[in-house]
């Protein structure tokens, strides 16, 4: 059965900034826990930050920004968060090199698990095109970012490789 790594706050559990969780589509939730073998992980909590902690955008870029120094993670308190964002995706490509995982399913807009949007840094409540920094990580490692939106493509997929 294929491994696969899911944000761990996609699973109900409250590790997000504000100590709460986001949902998956009960079919594709059925689909996740009956056809794949989930490696649950959140990022952010790995690198040490606490629960519940600032809310964090992305300054000046995007996640391969972040990897490259060029941009960074700031909370809405101010204190900058880049070098634990870096740490947390380390620590999930780690986890899935160690683990043979080629797949992840990852939160949508957040500055780590975003996949296809996150938020433009301005604290606004703006998403624009990009990926998070673990996101970013990934895919730059040949892992396939999937979110909690796109988990049917994921799925058609595997059922197309198998």
């Amino acid at each position: 059965m294929e491994k696969v790594l899911v944000s761990a706050c996609l699973l109900g559990n409250k590790v997000r900034y504000n100590a709460s969780c986001l949902s998956v589509p009960e079919s594709d939730l059925n689909w996740l826990q009956s056809g794949v073998e989930l490696v649950v992980f959140c990022p952010e909590v790995s690198a040490g930050l606490p629960i519940p902690r600032a809310q964090a955008e992305i300054i000046a870029g995007q996640g391969a920004d972040v990897l490259q120094g060029a941009a960074s993670v700031v909370g809405n308190d101010g204190i900058d968060v880049t070098h634990q964002f870096i740490a947390g995706a380390k620590n999930a490509l780690k986890l899935c090199q160690e683990q043979q995982i080629k797949y992840a399913v990852l939160a949508e807009g957040s500055p780590s698990c975003g996949s296809a949007k996150i938020y433009d840094g301005t604290f606004s409540g703006t998403k624009v095109d990009g990926l998070g920094v673990t996101a970013a990580l990934l895919e730059r490692e040949g892992i396939r970012v999937f979110s909690q939106y796109t988990i049917a493509s994921l799925r058609a997929e595997l059922e197309q490789d198998s």
